[in-house]
């Protein structure tokens, strides 16, 4: 078994429970990704797009943080092609806007709230995970 240090996703993960708790205490909101972003795309004509752009450059500049301050730690190791990552987000966008959230919406802040909707969509979208690795890892569908 590999030598685990399990600080920095503990760290991380008490990290982005916080923020989607203080989010949903000052906003009165989910703190979901997709919704956030596909409501800037699609502009509903909500017109308070001002703070979920604030929200989502949050996010970006967090990284860039991240990366500079630790770049070991925010290191990223892509496991396909260019191609293969466009197909992959493109599926995971359409597949967020068919479960009205995405990860971290149902996977986080759902089920934190008991939801059974996002219950169900986690419990889905972490299927469909294994799934994909177990066939691409093992399956011979890897490029």
């Amino acid at each position: 078994m590999p030598d685990l240090d399990l600080s920095a996703a503990l760290l991380g993960g008490a990290m982005i429970g916080a923020a989607a708790v203080l989010f949903f205490r000052l906003n009165g909101r989910i703190a979901g990704i997709s919704g956030l972003f596909g409501d800037i795309v699609l502009d509903r004509g909500r017109g308070n797009s001002a703070w979920r752009v604030a929200f989502i450059v949050g996010v970006v500049l967090g990284s860039a943080i991240v990366r500079a301050l630790h770049p070991v730690a925010a290191q990223v190791n892509l496991q396909t092609a260019w191609p293969g990552m466009i197909g992959a987000g493109l599926l995971v966008g359409f597949g967020t806007r068919m479960a009205c959230g995405c990860t971290s919406g149902h996977g986080i802040c759902g089920i934190a709230r008991l939801s059974p909707r996002s219950l169900i969509a986690t419990a889905v979208f972490m299927l469909v995970a294994m799934l994909t690795v177990a066939l691409l890892r093992h399956g011979g569908w890897a490029a």
